[in-house]
């Protein structure tokens, strides 16, 4: 059952767990990875509250228990979403990582029936253990209702970006351009060659509670690593000339791209797809260095999978009050 506009809201006031960004003109992008994250442009954003932490399994329950909210992997699949690849008797599902599968050189990915938010690994298992880590296999629909419910929104691509960031203007990661600052662990990522070694050394082998990592500069947790997070910016490659750098033609609030154009090339069925930002804890150096505020990576908005969640937003209105927890 989706959320409606009659679903029960908290108060405007209601800003508990929010922290402060203040906003203001950063260098967004990277030159230094991936293409896709170039060029390095100066751009603006306005000030806005912020979830210091992802979505946890604990605050989806409540959401849950209050709306009776079914996400897209517990729904079976309808014929009509996927033509010509749709099969009789589809179950709900969702895609997690199976070290099994890659230890044996196939695809670290597997399609599981039975997997979603409340059964992370599949059939069988639970989130009894895990209430305080990271809500996932959280399609796009399912992120933005419960942001409707909470009275929040998602972030857009820059205000992850400009958030993520701590106020390190330029930084390749949140807390400075030291992945491991004297070899102390500072986000949950995979330590090793990926797929077949995870040497652990963040003590997590899958997610790991939030707030377990130290805050970056403004307060946020688990901004690196841990889970990937949907925003709310339409995917798109970006252009090849940087933004003008003079102060009066700053971007402010830019957006991504458009929802026809985001699909994947050679998708029959042009599903669109969303920015992700963070990386998550199957993030390493020798596969997938993307557990950097620049990093970006595009999703289907119908794909769930067990290492992506999310966090809101509010964005300030004249008059509103700023707290902090």
């Amino acid at each position: 059952m989706a959320a409606t506009s009659n679903t029960p809201r908290p108060l405007p006031t209601a800003q508990r767990g929010m922290v402060a960004i203040p906003g203001g003109v950063f260098r967004m992008g990277s030159d230094r990875f991936y293409p896709e994250e170039a060029p390095v442009r100066q751009v603006r954003v306005d000030p806005f509250l912020m979830d210091e932490a992802p979505v946890t399994n604990r605050d989806f329950a409540a959401f849950v228990a209050a709306t009776g909210y079914s996400t897209l992997a517990e729904t079976p699949p309808r014929p009509e979403d996927y033509p010509g690849v749709w099969q009789a008797g589809a179950a709900p599902a969702s895609i997690v990582f199976d070290l099994a599968q890659a230890a044996k050189g196939r695809t670290w990915w597997v399609f599981c029936d039975g997997a979603d938010w409340r059964h992370p690994f599949g059939p069988g298992s639970s989130i009894d253990a895990l209430m305080e880590h990271p809500v996932v296999h959280i399609a796009y629909q399912d992120s933005e209702a419960y942001a409707h419910w909470a009275g929040k929104s998602l972030p857009t691509e820059a205000e992850w970006e400009f958030a993520a960031r701590g106020g390190l203007d330029g930084a390749d990661y949140a807390w400075g351009d030291s992945l491991a600052p004297d070899g102390r662990m500072m986000a949950n990522y995979w330590q090793g060659p990926f797929p077949h070694v995870n040497e652990l050394l963040d003590g997590w082998e899958r997610t790991s509670p939030v707030r377990h990592f130290p805050a970056n500069g403004y307060g946020l947790y688990d901004v690196i690593g841990n889970v990937w997070e949907w925003t709310a910016d339409w995917w798109s490659l970006r252009g090849t000339t940087p933004a003008p750098k003079s102060p009066c033609c700053v971007p402010a609030n830019p957006r991504g791209g458009l929802e026809g154009s985001s699909h994947e090339s050679g998708d029959a069925l042009r599903m669109p797809r969303k920015v992700i930002k963070g990386g998550s804890h199957l993030c390493a150096s020798n596969y997938c260095e993307r557990y950097r505020p620049a990093a970006r990576h595009p999703q289907a908005i119908d794909s769930s999978t067990s290492h992506i969640g999310f966090r809101c937003v509010v964005r300030q209105a004249p008059g509103m009050p700023v707290s902090t927890p």
